[in-house]
């Protein structure tokens, strides 16, 4: 048995072994996705199965099932031969999204941690790279069909081997995805966060001995497991249903339904989508590690208190999703599930659990992460490029205070990258910045407002693309609490401005200089009935503006 003080100082050792893998990675990168906007995570895994021991807080929570499932799928190949045996040094390459994954421009890296000559555990980290390949820059492709016109799909690979690059497996990447030339100072970065993580890991190890380390993160595990079913016993017994909805999946122009119903059993709850849309036609598919990480990081928002550990998903079953647009398999693409469907998931869970504990869950985020890509050409600096721009929306309103503005998506702690940053690494103008004024629900407490952002393009030509979602219905009210503002998205030419039919959703857009792209991200979900709301918080949204009268702010115009 481990004394409470050991158990926690190696806890916090473990924490702050992950913590420092993530500042490496975000410090030494050179996209900005990665660098400044930290699209990335870093991890400690079982070598027995894969499971969750520790991931670092600056990572994305969304990474948090689907990096557990992706070295489990690791494992097994190794064990059955598919992939080679792993040797000292050597770190494994992986972006297939099948393969416990999200979509391809999250690529994988994972290394082998030895103690004594043993296999202990698996350091892995994850990073958004720019692009992969495939029919648009940046790999969003809206309209895509299958998995090939999404970018360069890799199943378990060693990138390095014992300790030094594979340099053909290195020319074949390159060769298949654009501005190949800036991904060096990425992958560099991302291998090093795996050696720092494998040097503290070493010296905490040392500190403690293996055994009592050992000790405590299965202690950590049983841990965060008690720790989630007492908070389980707060929900009173019975079944909770709610629906969420998908705009469309960027090639058939119909909505996409979540259906889902939270029943509590015994010591856990059991989440069943049955019911939900077919698999679909475009990028809007999930796969079933990523469905099963959002549920996780849905609860992780609701219970913040349970430690990072695979203990903590033990109470958790997902079931239903099987034939569903929410399990997808190759070749369906699937490049919006991360980003998109995930938050789709989360605010499913986010709109059922409200109903059992209105005091802990808010209303709906704005549940996207406004993907936008561009690429094409600087004829100043003589270069193409690949820009990824990410950006935040309202939180919901909950029922201590109003939603957050302009707050980081669902699914991460990802923020939208400099102004500056952007303008020096590519030929654009960002002509505006500001909140999506009156996008914030209306409620008791209103939801957070959005972003207003709009780019220029100074030089050259570009195609821009997107894949976002809320464009045709905005994130849910609770309680009487009314619906966040839609994501809206224009291409200005001149005098003229076109919408995509899709509404977020679009690829192959061209841009000539002097274009402008304008995107207005959604609001939070109101919380409560908008007539219950204080008459001074209704005047000081009036004072600052952001709303245009009275009516909008109860919730009884347009804002």
């Amino acid at each position: 048995m481990i004394d409470p003080v050991t158990l926690a100082v190696i806890q916090a050792g473990l924490q702050q072994v992950c913590d420092e893998m993530d500042l490496t990675f975000s410090r030494a990168a050179f996209s900005p996705v990665i660098a400044e906007a930290d699209d990335r995570s870093d991890g400690i895994y079982s070598a027995e199965d894969g499971s969750l021991i520790a991931q670092g807080a600056r990572g994305l929570p969304v990474f948090v099932g689907t990096m557990q499932f992706s070295t489990r799928h690791l494992i097994g190949r190794i064990a059955r031969g598919e992939t080679a045996a792993p040797e000292p040094g050597d770190i494994y390459i992986v972006n297939d999204p099948y393969l416990g994954g999200t979509h391809l421009m999250d690529v994988r890296f994972a290394l082998p941690f030895y103690r004594g000559g043993r296999l202990w555990c698996w350091l892995s980290n994850t990073g958004h790279w720019p692009d992969t390949g495939g029919a648009v820059p940046g790999g969003f492709s809206a309209s895509a069909t299958a998995a090939e016109q999404e970018g360069l799909r890799l199943p378990p690979v060693k990138l390095f081997k014992r300790g030094e690059m594979d340099r053909e497996i290195w020319q074949i990447i390159c060769s298949n995805i654009r501005v190949s030339g800036q991904r060096i100072g990425d992958v560099k970065a991302q291998a090093a966060a795996l050696l720092v993580g494998a040097e503290r890991l070493g010296a905490l190890m040392d500190r403690y001995g293996d055994d009592t380390v050992a000790g405590a993160i299965a202690e950590m595990r049983a841990l965060a497991a008690r720790q989630m079913r007492a908070n389980i016993a707060l929900v009173p017994d019975g079944t909770y249903a709610a629906k969420a909805w998908v705009d469309s999946d960027g090639v058939v122009n119909e909505p996409l339904e979540i259906a889902l119903s939270v029943a509590k059993a015994e010591d856990g709850l059991v989440f069943d989508f049955t019911g939900s849309s077919a698999p679909c036609a475009g990028p809007m598919n999930s796969v079933r590690a990523t469905t099963l990480s959002s549920v996780y990081l849905a609860m992780r928002h609701i219970f913040p208190d349970v430690p990072i550990s695979a203990g903590a998903f033990e109470p958790l079953e997902v079931r239903g999703i099987k034939g569903t647009f929410l399990d997808a398999h190759y070749p369906r693409p699937v490049s919006g599930c991360a980003a998109e469907v995930s938050q789709r998931i989360a605010e499913a869970v986010f709109a059922a659990m409200v109903q059992a504990l209105p005091e802990k869950v808010t209303a709906a985020p704005a549940g996207t992460s406004g993907n936008f890509g561009l690429g094409g050409h600087d004829p100043e600096k003589g270069r193409d490029y690949v820009m990824y721009q990410i950006s935040g929306g309202g939180y919901g309103g909950n029922a201590d205070h109003d939603g957050l503005s302009n707050g980081c998506s669902t699914i991460g702690i990802s923020k939208a990258p400099p102004v500056e940053i952007m303008e020096q690494n590519f030929p654009v103008l960002y002509r505006r910045y500001a909140l999506h004024e009156g996008s914030g629900g209306a409620g008791r407490h209103r939801g957070g407002f959005g972003l207003d952002y709009e780019i220029e393009l100074r030089r050259g030509t570009a195609r821009a693309s997107f894949v976002m979602d809320h464009g045709r219905s905005g994130p849910q009210g609770v309680l009487g609490g009314q619906d966040g503002g839609v994501n809206r998205v224009e291409v200005i030419r001149g005098t003229e401005v076109w919408v995509p039919p899709h509404l977020s959703k679009a690829q192959d857009v061209p841009l000539q200089p002097g274009d402008r792209v304008r995107v207005r991200t959604p609001g939070g979900g109101g919380y409560g009935d908008p007539a219950t709301r204080a008459p001074g918080a209704v005047a000081e949204d009036l004072r600052l503006g952001r709303y245009k009268d009275e009516a909008a702010a109860r919730g009884r115009g347009q804002g």
